[in-house]
């Protein structure tokens, strides 16, 4: 079986080689580089730059540890950039490798279908090329959504991928958007020296998690000294020598050297030939596939961030296995019920399952177990403190529905509380799980207990 993938992001490699691990022949037709946005312009290089400015407060904050650091600390910009780099290219060249070895054929250039069964590859040195297969996979990803009135020009006003490449730290900087990416790169920008102001037209910060874990995150904002405006939307800029001026609907006015501009996801789906086949898509021109990834097309799948479901990486790499085994005749579907998430603030955050409100907008019956990080033994010897656990489970089955993390290595821990789910777990079957001493993973255990106001190590609760 011949098998064509359009992209080659965490959805399109992994597809490809999965698929090839199933016996297909395949051939992925890249315009950019392996990887995607997620390694190239995304997940790997913001982390990458995290754990830069992790490392720094920790050097900061190094005589809390009883150790001396004497001489001043310098920030290299060059050099950090340098290091995410390295990085970048080193997994690069590893999923290069892994397609060498399972015999994946790339093909550098930009795929349009031409048919269910074609693709026509235009490649910016050489002529164009027509390829076939007997299944196409489209793998495309998406780009950072940009509106008229914050236009992206590289230098003043930045997208998260220009934000990538700066080559001096800006004095001050405006984010519009405190959703995952806004945070994140508020993170990062303070702790290099710049001075940071975010502005949400949603009532907080990371809207999408639990309340208690925006607030906590607010929290730590604040003590950062990250300014942070809320329930108010920017509706100019105007960019000069010496900065962005930036407008809000209040009359406010705010000035930075930069203008970062985080609002969300756009769709790669442009000139695909998408239309010319009939392919169905959604209100917001994503592409609408079923539980098998598959589209209204025969032989046509499309996974990841062009589908308009959840815009993660590993839910995308998940779907491109799902559409490789269908699309080599095994079937399989998708199963979105249990999915973990992180976003990489300092603290970090870890999520999985329904909030407290959206258990209170379908009316489930919920008790909540809360444990802070302050409360153990492990994080006071770190030097970590700040955070807690929440679990939030059915009241008649107390079966877990949900695990929400603000912490140290709270991207983790989370993959515990996941584990939990799967297996449909209760807090009280969690929470008499014995846990290694000292860990950070006894909060977990902790706070299934305080669902039941049982923590050891809890205050007891007056209910």
């Amino acid at each position: 079986m011949k098998l064509l993938i359009i992209g080659s992001g965490p959805g399109g490699y992994v597809a490809a080689l999965k698929a090839a691990q199933l016996g297909a022949q395949v051939t992925v037709v890249e315009e950019k580089e392996v990887g995607g946005t997620c390694l190239n312009w995304g997940c790997i290089p913001t982390k990458a730059l995290t754990a830069s400015s992790e490392m720094l407060h920790k050097a900061r904050n190094i005589a809390d540890y009883g150790l001396e650091l004497k001489g001043e600390i310098v920030v290299n910009l060059s050099k950090i950039m340098e290091r995410k780099n390295k990085v970048i290219s080193t997994m690069v060249k590893g999923i290069r490798a892994l397609f060498k070895g399972w015999g994946v054929t790339v093909v550098e250039g930009r795929g349009t279908l031409k048919s269910p069964r074609e693709v026509l590859v235009s490649k910016k040195d050489g002529p164009e090329e027509t390829l076939s297969a007997d299944k196409i996979i489209i793998a495309t990803g998406s780009r950072p959504a940009q509106i008229p009135i914050f236009p992206f020009d590289g230098k003043r006003i930045l997208s998260s991928t220009d934000a990538l490449s700066l080559t001096e730290i800006p004095k001050g900087i405006l984010i519009v958007g405190a959703g995952v990416i806004g945070c994140e790169f508020a993170c990062i920008f303070k702790e290099l020296g710049a001075d940071v102001t975010m502005i949400e037209m949603m009532p907080r910060a990371v809207s999408t998690e639990d309340e208690e874990i925006s607030q906590c995150l607010e929290r730590e904002l604040k003590k950062k000294k990250i300014k942070l405006l809320v329930s108010v939307k920017a509706t100019k800029a105007h960019t000069g020598d010496s900065g962005v001026n930036v407008t809000l609907e209040d009359g406010r006015e705010l000035t930075a050297e930069k203008l970062l501009v985080s609002i969300g996801r756009a769709y790669n789906t442009e000139d695909l030939g998408l239309e010319e086949l009939g392919v169905a898509r959604g209100k917001r021109g994503e592409i609408q596939v079923d539980s098998k990834m598959r589209t209204n097309i025969e032989g046509l799948y499309a996974v990841g961030d062009v589908t308009g479901g959840m815009l993660l990486a590993h839910v995308a790499s998940k779907e491109g296995i799902i559409a490789a085994y269908n699309a080599c005749g095994i079937e399989r579907h998708i199963d979105y019920s249990v999915v973990p998430a992180a976003i990489f603030t300092t603290p970090e955050i870890g999520s999985v399952g329904l909030r407290e409100h959206q258990c209170k907008e379908r009316g489930i019956e919920y008790r909540t177990g809360l444990f802070q990080f302050r409360g153990l033994g492990k994080a006071h010897a770190m030097g970590d403190i700040v955070g807690v656990v929440k679990i939030i489970a059915d009241t008649n089955s107390d079966k877990i529905l949900g695990v929400h993390i603000i912490g140290p290595h709270a991207s983790d821990l989370v993959h515990e509380g996941a584990t939990a789910m799967q297996a449909g777990m209760t807090s009280r079957q969690l929470g008499a799980m014995i846990h290694a001493h000292p860990t950070l993973s006894e909060a977990i255990m902790e706070a299934a207990e305080d669902v039941h106001g049982e923590a050891i190590h809890g205050m007891k609760r007056d209910n």
